[in-house]
């Protein structure tokens, strides 16, 4: 059994900032080390649908959404098995629930912003951004 479990999550003003953590634990994916899985942030604000926010693959590679490309940064620890979400100069548009999902297919970059693309999620942690 995997497991994803977030954490980090919490209220905070407009301009702030927040860390997110995202630890897997359980059985290798596809008897591949955690530095090979592509792990993946999306979040979903109420009444939205869940959207892509950023991603991580082949150890260094990232990729963002636009809208927090320059104020979230994307980070691993492989010797921890967890990735890391840093949001800083948050928004309340930011607002949401956070999930981290994982993947071992390779995948192009496109690839990495779709939701079924990955087969492993973690339960969420919610970020709330007042103004």
């Amino acid at each position: 059994q995997v497991q994803l479990v977030e954490s980090g999550g919490g209220s905070v003003q407009a301009g702030g900032s927040l860390r997110l953590s995202c630890a897997i634990s359980g059985r290798t994916l596809s008897g591949l080390t955690f530095s090979r899985y592509n792990m993946g942030w999306f979040r979903q604000a109420p009444g939205k649908e869940r959207e892509f926010v950023a991603a991580s693959w082949s150890g260094r590679s990232t990729y963002y959404t636009g809208s927090v490309k320059g104020r979230f940064t994307i980070s691993r620890d492989n010797a921890k098995n967890t990735v890391y979400l840093q949001m800083n100069s948050l928004k309340p548009e930011d607002t949401a629930v956070y999930y981290c999902a994982a993947d071992t297919d390779y995948r192009t970059t496109s690839d990495l912003r779709l939701m079924e693309n990955y087969d492993y999620w973690g339960q969420g942690t919610q970020v709330t951004v007042s103004s």
